[in-house]
């Protein structure tokens, strides 16, 4: 009975150990099917290999609803106007629609030159994100990819982001813009340095796009974003901006020179009036939702609204706004922790000739 037994053991470790070997060289073969370079492959456990290959699936499904013309409306056109001449109909419309891929990556690679690209699904599991994620955020490509975005995001912005992911019947979704600001978890130390994601801080994010609903499967519909760190340093390096600071309720307390030759009022003008003062009364929820930004989150983008011009007019302007902390708080100064200003970069998108003062 004992020898039995031990036979049975025996047979039993040797058939695991061999499921063992099949299930190793499968994940082999996966990993490799990745496109991925091999030192990173080398690095991938196995429950990494399944949820990059999920990722990449999801993203090719994606991508192939998202391309050419489904087959549903292939044979419809082909039925309604004749094979051949259907089949002129079709090159026609993919030619159409190539130009306009072509016109619209152009335009989204000119938009994340500052940031990175993220695909979102429904729930919030992050489809794909391009590689130099790493450079903002100090986590890589794979460390991000199939997780979910609200592990990453400050839980006081989830409601926010459950409110741009979700999809609703009574709405057109293709198209949809989307426009908000988020705070995710970032390794990246301020001196650039990467450290650990347990000791992470918290980076501002702006975030803009579109939800992307494929109507042949609603599994793949998606939200497409560019993902740019605040605060943004380039508007500082134009003609075609001033700066000012603000109240925490927004009422001007300094304006620099450059607001005279954009809007035409002098600086003195301004101190004391506030911002809503200026904005047109259809773009005040616009300036009420950055302001909300700016107390909750410190770092905010107004999104482009219309400003009053001295003499008449609108013109419009987008405001990209942080506050300024106070100083460290001490036994001496009980309420130095109350944050100073807010310091707002004001960009004119559209310059108008400004008549000569009196």
């Amino acid at each position: 009975m004992t020898a039995d037994k031990d036979k049975r053991r025996a047979i039993s470790r040797e058939a695991a150990r061999r499921r063992r070997r099949v299930e190793s060289d499968v994940f082999d073969d996966l990993s490799r099917l990745l496109p991925l370079q091999p030192s990173i492959r080398a690095q991938l456990d196995k429950p990494s290999v399944i949820r990059l290959t999920l990722s990449y699936i999801r993203m090719h499904t994606l991508l192939q609803e998202t391309a050419g013309i489904s087959p549903e409306l292939r044979k419809a056109v082909r039925f309604e106007h004749g094979m051949k001449g259907g089949q002129e109909l079709i090159c026609e419309i993919e030619k159409e629609m190539d130009d306009f891929m072509s016109l619209d990556e152009t335009n989204m690679y000119l938009k994340i030159l500052e940031g990175f690209l993220m695909v979102l699904s429904t729930s919030g599991d992050i489809i794909f994100l391009s590689e130099n994620v790493s450079k903002y955020m100090g986590l890589t490509q794979t460390e991000l990819m199939g997780h979910n975005i609200f592990e990453y995001t400050h839980p006081c912005d989830h409601e926010e982001l459950r409110h741009n992911l979700r999809l609703t019947a009574d709405e057109v979704w293709c198209s949809q813009k989307r426009e908000f600001v988020t705070r995710i978890k970032s390794a990246l130390t301020h001196r650039g340095r990467i450290g650990n994601i347990k000791s992470a801080s918290w980076k501002v994010l702006h975030c803009q796009g579109r939800a992307k609903m494929c109507m042949a499967s609603s599994s793949v519909s998606c939200l497409l974003l560019t993902c740019r760190p605040l605060p943004l340093t380039h508007t500082l390096l134009s003609t075609h901006t001033f700066t000012s600071q603000h109240s925490m309720d927004m009422r001007f307390t300094y304006c620099d020179q450059r607001v005279m030759s954009l809007l035409g009022y002098r600086p003195e003008e301004l101190l004391g009036r506030s911002i809503y003062d200026l904005c047109h009364t259809l773009d005040t929820s616009c300036l009420n939702k950055n302001h909300l930004n700016l107390c909750l989150k410190s770092q905010s983008v107004s999104g482009q609204y219309r400003m009053l011009v001295r003499g008449g007019g609108y013109v419009w302007v987008e405001s990209h706004g942080a506050v300024i902390p106070g100083v460290q708080p001490s036994r001496s100064r009980a309420n130095a922790s109350q944050p100073l200003c807010i310091l707002c970069v004001t960009y004119v998108l559209r310059c108008v000739r400004l008549l000569k003062l009196n």
